[in-house]
């Protein structure tokens, strides 16, 4: 077994994600320093260093980890792709609005811009929604135009504190791409 992926090291790395997630509710992230995520855990300084390089190793990880399974989800195919949208932004409340806080929600941006074609070179099951949809076109353009306007209604949602029902956006998104097909 990979030491990465022991028990303890995954155990230690969502231990320091979560003191990392705990600061942020209290401080501003720039001003939050590795020692305070250490002392906000049971853990010691090597510990830290062993699973990452940096404060903003930690964030990334949460960030990467959060959008790891939107995608299980979404290539599982058993969820329509904008419910699986508004549950993952749902389900990760406390992560958005934090990132929105600290003015970083570029930082999930930038992840998703990452990630989502490597998934998609990785993974891209028959079931995945947008198999048929990329079939025959330039993926990398359709994946960038998908996460920027989805992302950018995401944005404004957690914005605006994330008061309106996620089915009241899903719904309003819904009926515009409805509109435009029928364009």
């Amino acid at each position: 077994m990979n030491s990465a992926d022991h028990p303890s090291a995954i155990r230690s790395r969502n231990e320091i994600a979560g003191a990392l997630l705990n600061l942020m509710e209290n401080y501003p992230y720039n001003e939050i320093t590795v020692k305070q995520i250490i002392l906000e855990t049971d853990l010691v300084r090597k510990t830290f260093y062993r699973n990452f390089s940096s404060k903003d190793d930690v964030l990334i990880y949460i960030v990467k980890k959060a959008l790891s399974d939107y995608y299980s989800a979404v290539n599982s195919g058993k969820v329509d792709v904008l419910t699986n949208i508004f549950m993952f932004a749902d389900r990760n409340r406390r992560l958005l609005i934090l990132l929105d806080k600290n003015n970083m929600l570029y930082v999930a941006l930038q992840c998703m811009n990452e990630l989502l074609p490597a998934f998609r070179d990785n993974d891209l099951s028959e079931d995945n929604p947008f198999t048929p949809l990329f079939e025959g076109l330039d993926s990398d353009y359709l994946i960038a135009l998908n996460t920027g306007a989805v992302w950018n209604v995401i944005s404004l949602w957690v914005h605006r504190g994330m008061k309106d029902k996620p089915d009241h956006v899903k719904e309003t998104v819904g009926h515009y791409i409805k509109r435009l097909g029928s364009k």
